[in-house]
């Protein structure tokens, strides 16, 4: 799978914006299901007798329970895209410019079905299992981006998610500027293992 390159835009001051580098061992796959910083305080949790993890092909999508309110609903799930903007781009997002020197902004896209389970009845907690890893270590997430750009859809804006609906969701990052190869990584919760997609990129 490849990477887009494009012109970004994050519709966030400056000021609300932050950001934390978690850096992990390159191999070890099943680290990046842990904790995700996140504006939501809520977590996505699994059942404990799912079976889930492992590498996907460019368009395969993989299939997970996500405990949403007081119930179970499976998804299926996507990484679609990755779009990478500029260093200059990156240091606009952040408070501190010396902080973003050699990053650039990474967005993920990532395509959501219902598939069982009842309509939800608040905010998605689906996508807070999504994270962005460049070459085997996990990257810094953009405390409080809005993740509605272009492609994205706002999960505050999604009421009554039922059976049936898809929605893309977004992620976005502050990955190396010279990275070779960028991972989405989604897990159902930290109980099981992560997908990955992987995305061809030079810096």
């Amino acid at each position: 799978m490849s990477i887009g390159s494009t012109a970004l835009r994050v519709a966030v001051p400056v000021t609300v914006l932050a950001f934390a580098l978690t850096a992990c061992g390159g191999g070890d796959e099943q680290s990046s299901s842990g904790a995700k910083t996140s504006a939501k305080a809520k977590e996505a949790t699994v059942s404990t007798h799912e079976p889930s993890g492992g590498e996907r092909a460019a368009g395969q999508s993989a299939t997970g329970t996500v405990k949403e309110g007081d119930q179970n609903v499976t998804y299926e799930v996507v990484a679609e895209k990755v779009d990478v903007g500029t260093e200059a781009e990156a240091q606009r997002l952040v408070a501190d410019k010396s902080a973003a020197k050699g990053l650039v902004l990474a967005v993920a896209h990532v395509k959501f079905t219902h598939k069982a389970g009842q309509p939800l009845s608040d905010t998605p907690d689906v996508n807070d299992g999504t994270t962005i890893w460049a070459d085997g270590k996990r990257t810094a997430l953009l405390i409080g981006a809005s993740n509605d750009g272009p492609g994205c859809e706002d999960p505050y804006d999604i009421e009554g998610w039922k059976q049936g609906e898809s929605h893309t969701l977004c992620e976005s990052y502050l990955i190396p500027a010279n990275s070779k190869s960028v991972e989405v990584h989604w897990s159902a919760g930290d109980r099981s293992d992560p997908y990955i997609w992987k995305f061809a990129f030079k810096g």
